[in-house]
């Protein structure tokens, strides 16, 4: 009888693994905001989301930094991104408001995760393409999943800053839903923030301002979580301008990769 060959695994140390932890953390983050809302703590269901965003924005830059990216990572961070911004969000919103619409509030839930899936997908198709022109790295393709989670949950941060009232309306909440599930699964160009290289001589004011901005999250911590998605609304348009004006000059940029929530990672 041949002897069974079984490929051999490369060890990894625990600092290349710091990014798949991350992304794990950003995972449980997402399902105890689920947790959250089925103990109707809503304020705490929407940190979580809030949380899960944060470390999803950390687990990719980190794995560039360690050089730790994978196709392993990339996967993983999509299932993570799928639960933690698309069913987590919809099922947030459902419990809180959504019901009331019985069937029609849960079909809008239904909608929302959908189309945070397919927005995935169509990131993981195209994460390889070494044919787009470099400069289209400084663009996503439609809402990213972590975006869309914050801008469908402002309803939510309008409540808790000015109480009961049109925003836990499920006609306005489900409207919200529905535009932003739009948005993740449309062709609009949006800026990729991870992109974005900031001048020596800007370093400092840029530290005062995430510094301030701090500072507000923490005391004002709703309004300032809405006025947040205002600016990034209006970035929108503005995305695709820059983005249309760059096709049209064709001029080529310094970087190559395609950016997205899942960026490839050991992540």
């Amino acid at each position: 009888m041949r002897p069974i060959h079984r490929p051999h695994l490369r060890d990894q140390s625990v600092t290349r693994l710091v990014p798949n932890i991350l992304t794990l953390m950003a995972l449980c983050a997402g399902l105890s905001g689920i947790r959250f809302a089925l103990a109707t703590e809503w304020q705490s269901a929407v940190v979580a989301i809030m949380v899960a965003a944060v470390l999803d924005g950390l687990d990719g830059r980190i794995a560039r930094l360690l050089h730790g990216t994978s196709r392993f990572g990339a996967e993983l961070d999509s299932l993570s991104d799928f639960v933690s911004f698309g069913v987590a969000p919809a099922l947030i919103l459902y419990q809180w408001t959504m019901h009331e619409a019985r069937g029609i509030g849960w079909s809008l839930a239904l909608v929302y995760a959908v189309c945070c899936a397919l927005r995935l997908a169509r990131f993981n198709t195209r994460v390889d393409n070494a044919d787009l022109p470099a400069w289209r790295s400084r663009f996503f393709v439609g809402v990213p999943a972590p975006a869309a989670a914050a801008l469908v949950l402002m309803p939510m941060y309008a409540n808790f800053e000015f109480g009961p009232g049109l925003a836990n309306s499920p006609i306005v909440v489900g409207l919200v839903m529905c535009a932003v599930a739009v948005l993740m699964v449309s062709r609009l160009p949006t800026f990729s923030i991870t992109k974005v290289r900031v001048p020596h001589r800007h370093v400092m004011p840029m530290l005062l301002g995430l510094a301030a901005l701090a500072a507000f999250l923490i005391g004002v911590p709703w309004l300032t979580l809405m006025t947040l998605g205002v600016v990034y609304l209006v970035s929108l348009p503005l995305g695709r301008r820059a983005y249309l004006r760059l096709e049209q000059q064709g001029k080529p940029m310094p970087t190559r990769d395609v950016a997205e929530p899942g960026d490839l990672s050991v992540n």
